[in-house]
C-alpha cells in the first residue's frame, strides 16, 4: 500500500503556478526525496500534503486519509518539520518536548523508544532555553517534536538548510535508523547530493516533476557523452568550451567543468579544441553522470 498518494494537484498564486499538475505516490516504509531549487514548489506541495493548504484541482491521500475532507484525522497521523525553526525559543528543551507530546494526548515516556538515538544528544541540554541552541540541535529537537507522537508519516521540509556539513551528515543517519521503525518519510532538500541519501527521488523544478526514479536510476536517464574538463583560465574555459562544435552543454561544477558532447566526440577531440585556443595545462577525462548533470540535462531537454 502506498502511503502517500498525489493525483494532478495544482496549485496556484495569482499569476504563479506554484504546483502544476503533480502526480505521484510515496510507498509504506519508504525514504523518499523531493529535490529541487528554492522556488521549485516544493514547500507548496508539503503544505497541501500536511493540510495547511488546500489545491486548486486535483487530490491527495496521506496514510489513506484525503488531505481535505479528513483534515482534521490526518493531523493526528501526519510528523511535520518545517523548513524554519518553528518551536518555542524561550521554552526549554524538555518544555517544547513536554508540550508538543501533550498536544497530541501522549507523553515522552510512552514514544521514547522512537526518539532515544536523537534525544541523547539532546538531554545535556534539556533545560536550556530552545532559542539558544545550535543551528544543529535546534534541527534535532525539531525532529523530535515531530516524531513525539509516532506519526505514520513524516514530512521534512529542507531540514538540512543552513546547517553545517557536520550536522546535515548527522541528521540523514538519523533518518536512516528511523527506517528500522517502518516510518515513511518524505523529505524536500535543494543539496543534489542527499539525493542518494534516499529510496527514491522526483526531480521537481517549476512547480512540475521532471523525473521519479532511485537515484541510480535517475543517474542513468544521462545518455550523453560526459566529460570534466579543467585549464588555468576557467572564465576563459567555459566561454571557448560553449562556442565549440561539439557542445551541447558547459557548466561548472566545482574546479571542473561539465561539459555534454554530441556522440562520437572523444578526449582527444576535446584537447585538439583546446589546445588551438591556447589553453594550458588543461584536463579532459571521461566521467559518470551524477543528480545533477541528470537535472541539468532535463531542465535543458524536458
Amino acid at each position: 500500500m502506498d502511503a502517500i498518494v498525489i493525483e494532478r494537484i495544482s496549485k496556484s498564486f495569482g499569476e504563479t503556478k506554484a504546483v502544476n499538475d503533480v502526480s505521484m505516490s510515496v510507498k509504506t516504509g519508504e525514504l523518499f526525496g523531493l529535490i529541487g531549487p528554492d522556488g521549485a514548489g516544493k514547500t507548496t506541495l508539503f503544505k497541501i500534503l500536511v493540510t495547511l493548504l488546500r489545491p486548486d484541482a486535483g487530490q491527495a491521500t496521506v496514510a489513506g486519509f484525503d488531505v481535505v475532507k479528513d483534515y482534521r484525522r490526518l493531523r493526528t497521523m501526519i510528523g511535520y518539520m518545517p523548513g524554519r525553526f518553528s518551536l518555542y525559543p524561550d521554552l526549554s528543551v524538555e518544555e517544547n518536548l513536554t508540550f508538543f507530546a501533550t498536544v497530541f494526548g501522549t507523553t515522552i515516556s510512552a514514544n521514547y523508544n522512537l526518539i532515544r538515538d536523537i534525544y541523547v544528544q539532546l538531554e545535556p541540554f534539556k533545560n536550556r532555553r530552545a532559542g539558544a541552541l545550535s543551528g544543529g540541535m535546534k534541527q534535532k529537537l525539531a525532529l523530535c517534536c515531530a516524531l513525539i507522537h509516532k506519526p505514520d508519516v513524516l514530512f521534512l521540509d529542507e531540514p538540512t538548510t543552513g546547517v553545517d556539513a557536520v550536522s546535515r551528515k548527522e541528521f540523514w543517519e538519523m533518518l536512516q535508523r528511523l527506517k528500522i521503525h517502518g516510518l515513511t518519510m518524505l523529505v524536500s532538500t535543494p543539496y543534489m547530493d542527499e539525493a542518494n541519501q534516499c529510496d527514491r527521488i522526483a526531480l521537481m523544478q517549476t512547480g512540475q516533476i521532471l523525473a521519479i526514479d532511485t537515484p541510480t536510476g535517475v543517474e542513468q536517464l544521462f545518455d550523453k557523452p560526459l566529460f570534466a574538463v579543467k585549464a588555468t583560465e576557467t572564465y576563459q574555459l567555459i566561454q571557448d568550451l560553449r562556442r565549440a562544435p561539439f557542445t551541447e552543454t558547459c557548466y561548472a561544477f566545482g574546479e571542473y567543468l561539465h561539459l555534454t558532447t554530441h556522440a562520437g566526440v572523444t578526449p582527444e577531440t576535446v584537447n585538439r579544441y583546446l589546445i588551438m585556443h591556447q589553453h594550458q595545462h588543461s584536463e579532459v577525462k571521461p566521467i559518470q553522470a551524477g543528480i545533477e548533470d541528470s537535472f541539468m540535462a532535463l531542465m535543458q531537454h524536458g
